[in-house]
C-alpha cells in the first residue's frame, strides 16, 4: 500500500499540475497492483474528484470555463456515467473494455503533441456533442476514467476553443462524470457488499490530495510536461497490455 500511496501522490501532481484528474493512470496502477476488478472504477473515480476539483475551482476563478460551449457535453454525460457506473459487467467484458480504454490513453499520452488552437472557435453541432457526451460518460462510468484524456483531444482536433478554455472545460467536465459515476459505483458496490473493501483504500484520497494541491499551485509553468506525460503513457500502455493479455485468457 505504501507504494502505491507515493505513485498515487505523484501522479495527481502531475496531472494536477496541467488541470486533469489522471483517472487512466490510477486505474493502471490499480491493476498493476492486482486490485479487485469490481471496486478498481470507484477508487479511481474518487481520487479524480478529489484532484480535479481544485482545477475546476482555479479555472472558473480565471474565467477559463466556457460554460455554455460544454454544458451540452456534460448535460450528456453524466446520466450516462451513473449508467456506466451502476452496470454489473461480467469481468472478460469489463477487462477487455478498460484495456482497450487504456491503450487508448496510453497512445493519447505517449504520441500526442502540443498544438494550439485557432483563436477562432468552431461551432460543433448538438447532435455531435451529445453523442460524444453520451459516449465519453459511459466509458466514465463503467471503468474509472474521468474522460477528460478523450475529450480534450477531440476538443483540439474540433478546434473547440483556445487551449486554455479546453483544459478548463476538460477539467470540469471530469469533475461532473466522476462524481455521477461514482454515484453509480457506490449503488453497485453496496449491493453487492464491497463498499467497506473499496473504503479500506482511502490514503489513496489523503494522496492524492495532497500530490494535486501541489500540483495545482506549480501548474504547468517549469514542469517537464514532455517526458512526465510519456512516462506516464508507458504506465498506462503497460497496464493495458497486461489487461488485453488477461482478456484472451479467457477464450
Amino acid at each position: 500500500m505504501v507504494a502505491l500511496v507515493i505513485a498515487f501522490l505523484v501522479v495527481a501532481l502531475i496531472y494536477a499540475s496541467v488541470g486533469f484528474g489522471g483517472g487512466s493512470t490510477y486505474t493502471a496502477l490499480l491493476v498493476l497492483a492486482d486490485v479487485d476488478y469490481r471496486i478498481l472504477p470507484a477508487i479511481a473515480l474518487a481520487c479524480n474528484i478529489v484532484v480535479v476539483a481544485g482545477g475546476v475551482a482555479l479555472f472558473g476563478a480565471r474565467h477559463l470555463i466556457p460554460w455554455r460551449r460544454i454544458v451540452p457535453w456534460i448535460v450528456a454525460s453524466a446520466p450516462a456515467a451513473v449508467i456506466g457506473g451502476t452496470l454489473d459487467v461480467p469481468e472478460p467484458v469489463f477487462i477487455g473494455l478498460l484495456g482497450a480504454a487504456l491503450a487508448v490513453a496510453g497512445c493519447q499520452l505517449v504520441f500526442q503533441t502540443s498544438k494550439g488552437t485557432a483563436a477562432s472557435p468552431r461551432a460543433i453541432g448538438l447532435g455531435p456533442a451529445l453523442a460524444g457526451g453520451v459516449s465519453l460518460g459511459l466509458l466514465a462510468g463503467v471503468t474509472g476514467i474521468g474522460g477528460g484524456i478523450y475529450l480534450a483531444p477531440l476538443l483540439h482536433w474540433l478546434r473547440w476553443g483556445p487551449p486554455r478554455e479546453i483544459a478548463g472545460a476538460s477539467s470540469l467536465f471530469i469533475l461532473v462524470n466522476s462524481l455521477a459515476g461514482l454515484a453509480g459505483q457506490a449503488t453497485k458496490l453496496t449491493e453487492i457488499k464491497m463498499a467497506a473493501v473499496a473504503a479500506g483504500y482511502w490514503p489513496l484520497l489523503a494522496a492524492v490530495l495532497i500530490g494535486g494541491q501541489i500540483g495545482s499551485r506549480l501548474g504547468a509553468a517549469g514542469m517537464p510536461e514532455r517526458w512526465l506525460r510519456r512516462i506516464t503513457g508507458a504506465v498506462v500502455l503497460y497496464a493495458a497490455v497486461r489487461l488485453l493479455v488477461r482478456f484472451w485468457s479467457f477464450f
